[in-house]
């Protein structure tokens, strides 16, 4: 199996691309800027989904489900919010078609909406529209809703998984009675897509807080998680939103409190998206394909004998159906490959251009041994283990892959992460080393865009772990009270 993938030190575009089409994820639409996400790209996403949706119940989440469309008037009312999405924002005017007489279908010029529909950039003002009908007393707080769906936002360039026209996400929407609950929430909901990051995905991130100018629209504050690819850039892997009440003002969501009084709700909001699909991607993969952490890798074990004859054949066959439900019990996914139409050494391309953690192979003399030879796809290593107690063998070793393959990205993030004390030392950095730049800014909004302008390096996020020290501003030369984390990003 020819896998015709190009070295990610080549080109780390061409190669993030090979991957994504080779290892069969995703493809190209003919729908210009959309993608089909395929069924073993799919399968992926839908065990992270399951992880998160789990972990959303924990906290105390519940799924609803919100309209695709959205009256333009809407948006009109919250100004910045409204600001934040225009460009990006696809609108519905006619709802019916027509035969023009010559076999051509057309849009019916008389079926005109009398009001524009935004199809769903995000969902915050069709919710808290709806929320206004759900809410009256504090008895009916807090909510705490989650929305699985597709949303568009009208790119001009694309990127298959990182930026498309359409994608798939999570949107959490949060109403409360009081700031510090709202807060509460939003930090809480950080720390789970932090956890989930780390714990499932193997990819270190930075909690950390967005300056104003990298906020997201109609929030007061918000929350991220940022984690650094293989090429040296940032990449936003989930955000939590502080809203305030500016939703529920701009669509007059009021409760009464305990006391009688009638005030605006608090509200938060936050979200991942198929985004995390290719941070899965970057953070891990080689110039042989697809690495995946057990934990989210559809298939964690394939078995692919080795053989002459169906006699041969049915004996390894005979073992592994002794194998796999053992393997099964332990909650280890697992595939026997018998195929008869491709050669191992096929198979063997194919598993590890998926990214499967770990392949057994089994042979005639493997029977007679009582042995398998185990490979192992995060370091590419080999190794004869005996059949004896195989199952605990496998499920052990999952876990080192899991725990290897983090400590792996987060030895290169504390590689790749330097402070700059100056601008000329912070351009030097950019042009050489990539990775997050630890550095001092003046607060500036004006700083921030000239640095962005000069370097399109852009500031990924405040840590919330910050020390406080004295220093300089690396383009003003202000004082500063803290440092915070550049990096060019996706």
């Amino acid at each position: 199996m020819s896998k015709g993938i190009t070295s990610k030190n080549e080109d780390y575009s061409q190669w993030y691309n090979d991957i994504v089409i080779k290892a069969d994820l995703a493809e190209h639409s003919s729908v210009k800027g959309c993608m089909v996400i395929k069924p073993y790209g799919y399968s992926i996403w839908e065990k992270i989904q399951a992880v998160l949706d789990q972990k959303f119940k924990d906290t105390g989440h519940s799924n609803a489900y919100f309209p695709l469309f959205i009256p333009k008037s809407y948006f009109s009312k919250e100004a910045s919010h409204v600001e934040g999405f225009a460009t990006e924002c696809a609108v519905v005017t006619h709802y019916r078609l027509k035969n023009d007489g010559n076999g051509n279908i057309i849009v019916d010029e008389t079926a005109k909406l009398e009001e524009e529909l935004i199809v769903r950039p995000t969902s915050e003002t069709i919710i808290w529209n709806t929320y206004k009908g759900w809410i009256q007393s504090y008895r009916d707080l807090p909510l705490l809703i989650n929305q699985w769906a597709n949303v568009v936002r009208w790119e001009m360039r694309t990127r298959l998984f990182l930026r498309t026209t359409e994608f798939l996400w999570q949107e959490g929407h949060t109403a409360h009675s009081t700031a510090q609950e709202a807060v509460e929430e939003t930090e809480r909901m950080l720390d789970v897509y932090a956890d989930f990051a780390e714990n499932w995905m193997g990819v270190p991130v930075v909690k950390g807080m967005k300056t104003a100018n990298e906020r997201f629209a109609g929030a007061l504050e918000t929350y991220c998680i940022e984690a650094l690819m293989q090429d040296g850039k940032a990449l936003q892997a989930g955000t939590s939103h502080f809203l305030g009440q500016n939703f529920a003002k701009a669509f007059d969501v009021k409760f009464t409190n305990k006391e009688g009084k009638i005030e605006h709700v608090w509200a938060t909001s936050w979200g991942v998206s198929t985004r995390l699909m290719g941070a899965l991607i970057m953070a891990h993969s080689d110039d042989a394909g697809l690495v995946l952490p057990p934990k989210l890798a559809p298939i964690q074990v394939v078995i692919v004998p080795i053989y002459k004859g169906d006699e041969e054949l049915n004996k390894i066959s005979a073992f592994v159906d002794e194998l796999m439900p053992k393997l099964k019990k332990l909650g280890i996914s697992v595939k026997y490959d018998d195929r008869d139409t491709q050669r191992p050494g096929f198979k063997f391309a194919e598993y590890e251009l998926k990214g499967v953690p770990v392949r057994l192979a089994i042979g005639g003399r493997d029977l007679e041994n009582g042995t398998v030879e185990l490979a192992r796809r995060d370091t590419r290593e080999k190794q004869t283990v005996i059949q004896e107690g195989l199952d605990i063998h496998i499920a052990q070793l999952l876990e080192e892959i899991q725990t290897n393959i983090y400590n792996k990205a987060f030895q290169f993030r504390e590689e790749h992460t330097t402070a700059a004390n100056s601008y000329d030392e912070f351009k030097e950095l950019l042009d050489g080393k990539a990775g997050f730049i630890s550095a001092h800014w003046d607060g500036t909004p004006e700083t921030e865009q000239k640095i962005k302008e000069e370097t399109k390096a852009t500031i990924r996020c405040i840590p919330l772990n910050n020390k406080l020290e004295d220093g300089v501003c690396i383009y003003s030369g202000k004082p500063s009270k803290q440092r915070v984390l550049f990096a060019r990003a996706y």
